[in-house]
């Protein structure tokens, strides 16, 4: 049983901090990348944290020793999308550039900016995550990193302290149900406490958004349906009323945010595998932080990504093959174990490192085995249209005014909704 906790170290503050990995001296085991045989120094680009620890990287230098890595974090996935189609095609970006699922809809508008997966590579990944990165013609652009099976995670010492249960088992017994059931929980808390349930409506709004097959656009001609599609109402006003009792307030990636994770300003939050890193790392000392096998409305995939290689970079072969060892089973388990990256590779998926994967941070909860359990629960793919990113990304706004008491409900839907015509 792997019994390595997964680390993650902070998110960076600036819009991007830049290491650079020093080039291996002699070594190792493997020759020389595809870009010749002169040094290849090849630029990757990603936001957030995907499990790439300077030591895995290292690991690819060591064994292709005409290989620098410089890795290039963005500090948001907004920021990076920005810098992103602002380049593409053009000059400026990195080797290899990940990308958001949300993305996908405007990437495939160029996917012939981008060099392709060598097809031998396809059986690779779940279907669905080759599905959405392959253009009409066949072509196939995105390296599948990680998706985002989701689960709840809990302080155990808050929950003590209201006289609620700890154990993850009864605490996914305590949640079993839609997302009335986790609101009733939430004021039971607050009734006892007077503190925060969970941390933003916006991160559980989306949560609960993707669980809708269809939320913004009509899958048949691609038109613009969010402004009149009830479940949206209807997830907008159910998670605004309870935030105004429940929620934190806390912008999800704000500085408040990130301190919250660690001095108890909210009990619970959504959580995709991804976000197991995110918390260990910005609440390093905490010792209350689990995770339940359970999720309001039934299962939930939140977000997911891609390694892309431009096509007129200046290492594209080089760039080929290292995105192929980033994305391969064994060196995804890696990232799994680094930042909680949960794996797209079928073959990862069955690997006794990812399934009896345990996290000491989280309590030595059974991670790999319940996020694989969660990801099998997932029902719902929801479409996303060309103008989907557009969409949310307004009404995380939208959200965030009626927190921050900007706005009422009402009016802040309203904005929203005249932003939304803006894009038809």
């Amino acid at each position: 049983m792997n019994t390595h906790a997964l680390r993650r170290t902070a998110l960076v503050a600036a819009v991007a901090s830049t290491s650079a990995l020093v080039l291996a001296g002699c070594s190792g085991a493997g020759g020389s990348a595809s870009g010749g045989d002169g040094d290849v120094t090849l630029t990757i680009a990603t936001f957030n944290d995907f499990g790439y620890t300077d030591a895995l990287l290292q690991e690819y230098m060591d064994a292709h020793p005409n290989v620098k890595i410089v890795h290039n974090k963005a500090a948001t996935s907004n920021e990076a999308r920005e810098n992103y189609f602002q380049k593409l095609g053009k000059t400026g970006l990195a080797d290899i550039e990940a990308i958001e699922v949300d993305w996908l809809p405007e990437v495939m508008e160029y996917a012939d900016l981008l060099a392709p997966v060598p097809d031998d590579l396809k059986s690779r990944w779940l279907d669905y995550k080759v599905e959405a990165a392959t253009s009409a013609d066949g072509k196939l652009v995105g390296y599948g990193t990680d998706i985002g099976p989701e689960g709840v995670c809990y302080r155990s010492d808050l929950f003590a302290a209201a006289g609620l249960p700890t154990d993850r088992a009864e605490v996914a017994a305590m949640l079993e149900g839609d997302w009335s059931t986790y609101f009733a929980a939430g004021d039971t808390y607050v009734a006892a406490t007077g503190k925060a349930f969970f941390d933003s409506a916006g991160g559980t709004y989306q949560g609960a958004i993707n669980q809708v097959e269809a939320a913004y656009e009509n899958p048949d001609d691609g038109s613009i349906t969010a402004t009149s599609n009830p479940e949206v109402k209807k997830i907008y006003d159910q998670v605004l009323a309870a935030s105004a009792t429940q929620s934190a307030h806390l912008g999800q990636w704000s500085d408040d945010w990130f301190a919250g994770l660690s001095n108890g300003a909210f009990a619970t939050m959504l959580c995709p595998g991804w976000m197991l890193g995110v918390i260990e790392g910005n609440a390093p000392e905490v010792k209350g932080w689990d995770i339940a096998n359970v999720f309001p409305g039934g299962a939930g995939n939140w977000g997911g990504s891609y390694l892309t290689v431009p096509g007129n970079g200046k290492n594209v072969e080089a760039a080929q093959e290292l995105a192929d060892w980033l994305t391969d089973p064994e060196t995804q388990v890696k990232a799994f174990e680094n930042a909680g990256t949960f794996p797209s590779q079928t073959d990862a998926l069955k690997a006794d490192a990812l399934t009896g994967s345990v996290n000491a941070y989280f309590n030595d909860a059974p991670v790999g085995e319940m996020l694989s359990e969660r990801a099998q629960a997932v029902k719902v793919s929801p479409f996303k249209g060309q103008f989907y990113f557009q969409i949310n990304d307004a009404m995380q706004k939208a959200l965030t005014r009626v927190e921050d008491g900007t706005q009422s409900a009402a009016d802040s839907w309203k904005q929203w909704a005249t932003e939304v015509d803006a894009l038809s």
